[in-house]
Parts: structure tokens; C-alpha cells; sequence
């Protein structure tokens, strides 16, 4: 049996920072420590979002301290502590839980970040990110796949249904994708030339994009893309620290 020890909030926001290379990000919101708790850091929890329900499973399932991909405080915020935000904080405060949230050092990590880690699940090789466009990557499948296809894979992966735009019976080879809220990406991807784009979201405009280049979009869901870089992430700063580490999945339909 693993031996579980108890850092302090000040190693695990080290940690995470130096793993992430959170400094050398511009973002939209403060990465890091979000939330300073009152105790020592046994159990890490992780999850996509914090929400007031996933604040809640997290306290339920003992967490000292959680790690989320969208935080609790964004550029342009209003500043006041009220209404929703105070019912998110007073638990978190009543509990002297710490609240860590990384957004794009999340999204960017070559190996463990969100679009790591959905290529991986993709099947496809050859990772590769787009010049000049650090959220974006690009790789190939083993095998050429049809389309349809190819959205079968994608909805056993989310466990959801995949909106598809374009021709269902284009054989597809090379791919781009984005996680989470990437359609704005498509152009781009269709400047590489790829076969097919996968992202989160979807705009109106993707679906003329889709039919007038021949290049397939798959809008597969915001959160459904964005599980599994902080999955990666905990589990390995949990390793290198000796402490516990847990997922934790609110479903969202988004």
C-alpha cells in the first residue's frame, strides 16, 4: 500500500506551477492558488468545473484541497461576493478547502494537458501543435476511417452524442482538434489540411465552413473534451507528492 503523506498548500501550488509552466501563460484568469485553505493537503481532488456540486462531491469524498480547469474567478468578474459566488465560497471557506485552477497551462502541456491527452484518445500519432496556434493540434490515424466512423469512436469516448457537419462518408486521416470551446479554431484547421477538425463547441457559421471546404466537424462537447488533462495532471503531481488523488465527474450536456 502507497504511503500518503500531508504537504503543505505552498509545495502543491509549487507543484502544479512548475509542472504547467503557469507563469509563462497569458490567461483570463488567475492561474494557481485560487482559494488558500487552512490545512494540510492529504487528498487532491479534481474536476472540470467549480461548481457548487462538484465543490460539494469533493468535500463529501474528503478533500483537502481540488484542482479544476475552470476556476472560480475570470478576468472582468464583477468583483463582489455575492448571490451564486457566495454560495460556491461558503463551503469552501466553512471547510478550509484550497482551491487550485489552471485554464490554459491545463489546455497546452505537451504531454498531460487537455489536448495531449484527447489526441491520445483519438488514436492519433504523430502529436503535433500548429505554428503559431499553441492550442491547437494536429496528427494522423493509424488508418484512414470514414467519417461516420469516426464519430462512433468519438461518441463512445464522451459516452454522448456527436454533432457532425460535412460528408459522413469522407475517409479521414489527418485531424485537428481543440478542446472545450475551440470552434474558433476551424479556419485554422482547415489551413493545415486536414480531413476533419474535433472540438467541444460549435457555431453557426461551421456549418457552411464544413460543406464548402469538405473538411468534417465533429462538435463533441465542452466538458466531455476537458476530463481528462486534469485527470493527467492530478494523478502525476499526487505521485510526486505522496498524497491522494481522486476524479470526480458532474456530468454537463455542454
Amino acid at each position: 500500500m502507497t504511503a500518503i503523506y500531508a504537504v503543505s498548500i505552498a509545495d502543491c501550488d509549487r507543484a502544479l506551477n512548475e509542472l504547467l509552466l503557469s507563469k509563462a501563460i497569458k490567461d483570463y484568469c488567475p492561474n494557481g492558488l485560487q482559494v488558500e485553505g487552512n490545512r494540510s493537503i492529504k487528498k487532491l481532488v479534481t474536476g472540470v468545473s467549480a461548481s457548487l456540486a462538484f465543490i460539494e462531491a469533493a468535500i463529501a469524498a474528503n478533500a483537502d484541497a481540488v484542482l479544476v480547469h475552470h476556476g472560480l474567478f475570470w478576468k472582468g468578474d464583477i468583483g463582489s461576493l455575492t448571490g451564486w459566488r457566495r454560495a460556491r465560497l461558503a463551503p469552501v471557506f466553512r471547510h478550509g478547502l484550497s482551491v487550485f485552477a489552471f485554464h490554459l497551462p491545463l489546455d497546452m502541456h505537451p504531454s498531460l494537458g487537455n489536448n495531449a491527452q484527447w489526441g491520445m484518445r483519438l488514436g492519433a500519432q504523430n502529436l503535433c501543435v500548429a505554428p503559431d496556434e499553441p492550442l491547437l493540434m494536429y496528427g494522423e490515424l493509424p488508418e484512414a476511417q470514414r467519417a461516420l466512423a469516426l464519430r462512433e469512436h468519438i461518441a463512445k469516448i464522451t459516452e454522448r452524442k456527436v454533432l457532425m457537419l460535412g460528408m459522413e462518408n469522407r475517409p479521414i486521416k489527418r485531424l485537428a482538434w481543440c478542446t472545450g470551446g475551440g470552434q474558433g479554431y476551424f479556419e485554422a484547421a482547415i489551413d493545415l489540411g486536414v480531413d476533419a477538425f474535433v472540438t467541444g463547441e460549435v457555431s453557426e457559421q461551421h456549418t457552411h465552413l464544413a460543406h464548402e471546404t469538405g473538411v468534417v466537424f465533429f462538435a463533441a462537447g465542452h466538458h466531455a473534451t476537458e476530463r481528462y488533462g486534469v485527470q493527467a495532471v492530478g494523478e502525476a503531481v499526487a505521485a510526486k507528492l505522496g498524497i491522494a488523488h481522486q476524479f470526480i465527474d458532474i456530468p454537463n450536456p455542454v
